[in-house]
């Protein structure tokens, strides 16, 4: 029997998706795991999925799906309920849980958490006598400063801040970030009403787009997670914005930054709190797999403790597993887990729940309109009011005002 998982490949999430399928049949001698390669951006990732599943095909049996996407193919999966779930889903951030049951049915097990981080380079903070900026104003005075140093000192290569400035759900994030760390809201409100055409909105994205050129590359507006990393890795930025993901493999043998970085919250705006946005994986099983039984109990493995826990210290992806935060060999391996564990617990939603089934619409609009500002096609105030009249057509839902954080 083949059970087929549909999985990511960033970093070394492939290797260690096969990884626990290895594991899983050492103890099921008769089941055959395959682990089918899925592309990296999350368009296109959901693209192929919405091939497979539309056309109700039985070729892939568990599918890792993005925290939004519950919400909008719920109607393609399973009730986990059904299949064991019921008995371990009280481990689990409860948060998680909430978000991945749709009309009383646990359509995904939670496998991995994430939220949006600092990276920064202590080493250089050091060499110019710097803090861990607090604020966007302080990390925009810290990255020019640390650029304009390691160019003087030959590095014509070096960046001050690098980050996901693609027209892509990567950059959703990013924005999100930035918008709610100013007081701006989070697009549309949980309670259904459409927030983001604000001062405060406008003020925080015409910002970003005065990075790009400064202290960030032109062509961050074509960078998604691992590009960024790769500049980063390689030593040619002071600070980074990327998931927890990009840790392990910064702190490998054959990284330029081995040793010296460290991870911190994002800086805050006018709020005066930094935001982090709530990303993460979970796996769902197909309504058309031939054997649901099966692939459940596939799925149900690969989000245990202990698998959850080999791809945190291998690959310092988060758990959703409460009682893994106190784990020593986590916490050694990736201490910023135990660190930054109220950032994890706190990160801001997108709204894919307000906005089911047409959240992949509201976040396309939304990201395509920011980078209008950054590729200075248009300012802030010009693209958010167009986006709000866009995601009126799109949802049918009222204008109001950003609620504080």
């Amino acid at each position: 029997m083949v059970i087929t998982v549909a999985g990511g490949a960033v970093g070394n999430e492939l290797e260690l998706t096969k990884k626990a399928a290895q594991m899983y049949m050492e103890e099921h001698p008769n089941v055959e795991v395959k682990v089918l390669d899925t592309p990296d951006l999350a368009q296109d990732r959901l693209g192929l999925y919405l091939q497979f599943l539309e056309a109700k095909s039985p070729e892939v049996d568990v599918y890792q799906i993005d925290v939004i996407w519950p919400g909008d193919l719920a109607d393609h999966f399973v009730d986990l309920n059904k299949y064991g779930a019921k008995e371990v889903a009280d481990d689990h951030f409860e948060a998680l849980i909430q978000n991945n049951t749709v009309d009383g049915r646990l359509v995904a097990i939670p496998w991995f958490t994430d939220a949006g981080l600092l990276y920064y380079r202590a080493d250089l903070l050091e060499k110019y006598n710097l803090e861990v900026p607090k604020t966007w104003d302080e990390l925009e005075k810290a990255a020019k400063t640390i650029q304009e140093g390691e160019r003087k000192a030959g590095n014509e290569d070096f960046w001050g801040f690098v980050w996901q400035g693609d027209a892509y759900e990567g950059l959703t994030c990013d924005a999100l970030e930035w918008v709610a760390s100013n007081g701006g809201g989070t697009i549309i409100s949980p309670d259904k009403k459409i927030t983001i055409n604000n001062p405060n909105a406008v003020e925080i994205i015409d910002k970003a787009a005065s990075w790009v050129g400064t202290i960030s590359p032109e062509g961050v507006t074509g960078m998604a997670e691992e590009d960024a990393r790769n500049i980063w890795q390689a030593g040619n930025a002071a600070f980074m914005r990327n998931w927890p993901y990009a840790y392990k493999l910064g702190n490998s043998d054959d990284s330029a930054i081995k040793g010296k970085f460290d991870v911190a919250p994002l800086p805050a705006g006018k709020s005066g709190k930094g935001a982090a946005t709530l990303g993460g994986w979970q796996l769902a099983v197909s309504k058309y797999s031939k054997h649901p039984d099966v692939a459940a109990d596939v799925a149900l493995f690969f989000a245990s403790p202990e698998v959850q826990k080999m791809r945190a210290t291998e690959g310092s992806f988060n758990p959703t597993i409460k009682s893994l935060y106190k784990d020593e060999d986590i916490l050694e391996a990736s201490p910023f887990m135990g660190k930054l564990y109220d950032v994890f617990i706190n990160a801001v939603a997108r709204p894919s729940t307000a906005t089911a089934p047409n959240y992949n619409k509201v976040s396309t609009l939304f990201f395509k309109a920011v980078y209008s500002v950054l590729t200075g096609e248009k300012d802030a105030q010009t693209a958010l009011e167009e986006l709000e009249l866009d995601l009126q057509d799109v949802t049918g839902f009222e204008v109001g005002e950003p609620k504080a954080r």
